[in-house]
């Protein structure tokens, strides 16, 4: 079994992925008690780097935010971000007057395509008790014929997110095809919306003192296996510690011991894409040209501009789950 293991690697801030994949971030802060404003009480703020926030104390971070957690307005070129958030709550705000408040098993699914400005936060709604966030950001690349598609946003809210239970394992099929569960659609220019390019991703969580086996893949594809919870696992007698990522032969079934922690995985999984990628923070294109002329587009026209009244928007305190699309279409949830 150990002979599936292709790579293993220690996870840091972000994980390592493989083509079609570019980034993923793994958010987990230990949020305290809100305040009126969302916050967190401003004496915790004391000793940190605001602004720039991304060294865990008191078991949270505040990123780039200065008064609440999150990422303020920022602009995206070229690929899509994929936001899964379990626990917690994510504010998101965008130049194309799309809105949203999701969290606790929700996902988000944006294109930026062209161009497009969105801000990430992360209220504190609990007055009365902490406010724990888990949370994923995968960034899934954009083949060169579909860097300027139009932005899209759209929502995959939890109740509609497959989940397939096997006894031993919960397995969360946000993206392709789990054992013929298939998922939600995801964004129509999506590399994932083409079956035959077989993107997964997948949220599995094991059972201690278990088995569990991960099913092959049909296609040549790259899979890869980050083992972010729980105490040890092992591929026959192969043993991996957590915080471990995993590159896995896609052609075979994988058995998994589960020790004496339940364990939690991440599988992202895809046909690469395999064209040049030119990155330079927010703008993923094919060359150092375009890079350039997508900081030059941005300078001048703003992707759209900004229609809210602060970087940081954050939406009413008391207000629930829901979507409001570019259309003027609005979706609430309890």
């Amino acid at each position: 079994m150990k002979d599936a293991i292709l790579q293993t690697f220690p996870l840091g801030f972000p994980w390592q992925t493989q083509d079609p994949f570019l980034f993923c971030v793994y958010h987990l802060d230990h949020y305290p008690k809100g305040t009126n404003d969302m916050g967190p009480d401003p004496l915790l703020l004391k000793g940190r780097n605001i602004g720039n926030d991304f060294t865990i104390k008191d078991g949270w971070r505040m990123y780039h935010g200065q008064t609440i957690p999150g990422f303020p307005y920022h602009p995206h070129r070229g690929f899509e971000t994929i936001t899964i958030v379990n626990k917690g709550y994510c504010d998101h705000s965008d130049s194309l007057g799309a809105a949203g408040r999701f969290g606790e098993g929700d996902t988000q699914w944006m294109t930026a395509g062209s161009g497009v400005q969105h801000s990430e936060m992360f209220p504190l709604l609990n007055m009365d008790k902490a406010n724990p966030l888990e949370l994923f950001q995968i960034w899934l690349n954009l083949p060169k014929v579909d860097k300027f598609v139009d932005p899209h946003f759209k929502m995959l809210w939890h109740e509609d997110i497959p989940v397939i239970d096997e006894g031993n394992a919960q397995i969360k099929v946000v993206a392709g095809n789990y054992k013929n569960t298939q998922a939600n659609a995801p964004a129509p220019n999506s590399w994932a919306a083409k079956p035959e390019n077989e993107v997964a991703i997948w949220n599995i969580h094991a059972d201690a003192n278990t088995e569990y086996t991960l099913p092959k893949a049909n296609t040549l594809v790259t899979r890869t296996l980050y083992f972010y919870e729980g105490s040890e696992i092992y591929f026959g007698d192969k043993k991996v510690n957590p915080n471990f990522g995993i590159a896995l032969d896609p052609s075979k079934d994988v058995t998994i011991t589960i020790g004496s922690e339940n364990a939690h995985f991440l599988v992202l999984q895809g046909k690469p894409i395999d064209e040049p990628v030119a990155k330079y923070g927010p703008f993923v294109m094919n060359t150092d040209q375009e890079i350039q002329q997508a900081m030059e587009e941005y300078r001048l026209t703003q992707f759209g501009g900004w229609p809210w009244p602060y970087p940081d928007n954050v939406h009413d305190k008391e207000k629930g789950r829901f979507a409001l699309y570019p259309d003027g279409k609005l979706v609430e949830k309890n």
